[in-house]
């Protein structure tokens, strides 16, 4: 299967971001590329200020991956501003001549690296084809993969949430995407249903289908010596409980006024559910943030916990942690898998867990969580916090942590199978893009413009 002059072009996911959610999501798919397709040139194309190599701790070694960096920017002319590049890459579709269309797209070195692709995979940040976060949002995110469709590239997008779309101009431009896509895989059963919506009979059930999520490829990575024997120290205290605190919850969502209509006060719950381990459980409550930012942030998982820890450490008895220092995703999947069991509100970071066979509640602010962990046989571990009030929360919280040991059991069994289909998606996309092999097949190509 190897092909060192195929080069693959990753959308919508960093291998560096502060969200850890967003480079589990791209070192899974790097992982699964370069174990599928170990010749393959691997290229990041994503917004930022200048271009950079990134450097991907993958098992056993370490990938070197290029960003082509695009603008999303009011400075029109900046020539690696995205709406140049659509302009460019629109006029040199209709240009008649194979020698105009080359020399057009070696003028620019952004366009031209693009260009280079044998086919592109979009992640969308995961859960960002919606509207849920606005629609400009959405438009963000499917630029970069109208550039592709421009270009007559293979457009596949890897396993994520479709939906939901709560205005029509929201279903319109992810149909637009998804009709010109090859492939569509979705990370839950409900995105399949809409993916087929929005595409019409005979055209999604024959491109659309079902893979598990790109975290869960992740392989944890421990940490420093120094942690490593923290973490020790904690674990002979007793049961450890993970706890991730949302700082985009605790602050209301973008919106700051409950932006996602949870029924219960968020910051009200993270105190009670300390509450609950430290005192009645007598359990070591461990914070785990998972979007960090080097600048204060209320969204930032990091201050929360850190204001959290400050606030409560004295009166939980030595029973609450928060451990020093920045951590990778591979290291905190690391630390997660440490715990004994694990609440999350980000859900790669109970991706990380039960990928572990940690038992973990997902206190859930969308539909995204209940899809994904369905899809691993956990999806009563799901907490709507949309539709359940505190008291009702922490009666679930409860009853899952009782019965973690028989969780546990089922994700060991489980998760062996789960982790080998997420490496292999690569080589079914690999093969269902061979032209033999997908007309015999029947996958249909991609539509015009």
């Amino acid at each position: 299967m190897e092909n060192k002059r195929t080069r693959v072009c990753l959308l919508g996911a960093s291998p560096s971001a502060g969200n850890l959610g967003l480079v589990a999501l791209a070192s899974g798919a790097i992982s699964s590329i370069r174990d599928c397709l170990p010749g393959a040139e691997v290229v990041l194309v994503d917004y930022a200020h200048k271009p950079m190599v990134h450097a991907v701790g993958l098992p056993g070694a370490e990938a070197r991956v290029e960003l082509v960096n695009l603008r999303y920017s009011k400075r029109l002319l900046l020539p690696n501003n995205i709406v140049i590049l659509l302009v460019l890459a629109g006029v040199s579709r209709v240009l008649p001549l194979r020698q105009m269309r080359q020399m057009l797209l070696s003028r620019n070195p952004w366009l031209y690296k693009v260009s280079q692709a044998d086919f592109a995979l979009s992640l969308a940040g995961g859960d960002s084809f919606s509207d849920i976060y606005g629609m400009s949002r959405l438009i963000y995110v499917v630029l970069p993969q109208l550039l592709f469709i421009l270009l007559k590239k293979p457009l596949v997008q890897l396993p994520q949430t479709y939906g939901p779309y709560r205005r029509w101009a929201a279903q319109w431009v992810s149909r637009f995407i998804l009709h010109r896509s090859t492939l569509i895989f979705s990370r839950d059963r409900q995105g399949l249903e809409i993916v087929h919506r929005l595409l019409g009979v005979g055209h999604g059930e024959v491109r659309a289908r079902f893979a598990y999520d790109m975290g869960f490829a992740l392989a944890p990575s421990a940490p420093s010596e120094i942690v490593l024997g923290r973490i020790g120290k904690i674990k002979r205290e007793g049961p450890v409980v993970g706890l991730n605190v949302s700082g985009l919850l605790y602050m209301g969502g973008y919106t700051r006024d409950n932006m996602f209509g949870l029924r219960c006060v968020y910051p009200e719950l993270m105190r009670r559910i300390i509450e609950l381990f430290v005192r009645r459980e007598e359990a070591q409550v461990l914070l785990v943030p998972h979007v960090m930012s080097r600048k204060p942030s209320q969204e930032a998982d990091g201050d929360v916990s850190l204001a959290l820890y400050r606030e409560l450490a004295a009166q939980c008895k030595g029973r609450l942690h928060l451990l020093d220092g920045e951590f990778t995703a591979a290291e905190t999947k690391y630390i997660i898998g440490q715990c004994d069991f694990f609440l999350g509100s980000r859900m790669h970071a109970c991706i990380a867990a039960v990928s572990q066979a940690v038992p973990a509640v997902s206190l859930a602010y969308s539909a995204k969580f209940i899809g994904v962990m369905e899809s691993i046989g956990v999806g009563g571990q799901v907490v709507d916090l949309r539709t359940l009030e505190t008291g009702q929360v922490m009666k679930v919280v409860s009853e899952v942590y009782r019965g973690r040991k028989g969780i546990r059991d089922s994700l060991l069994a489980t998760m062996p199978d789960v982790q080998r289909s997420v490496r292999n998606i690569i080589s079914e996309i690999w093969d269902l893009l061979q032209p033999s092999k997908a007309a015999h097949q029947g996958t249909p190509g991609r539509r015009s413009l």
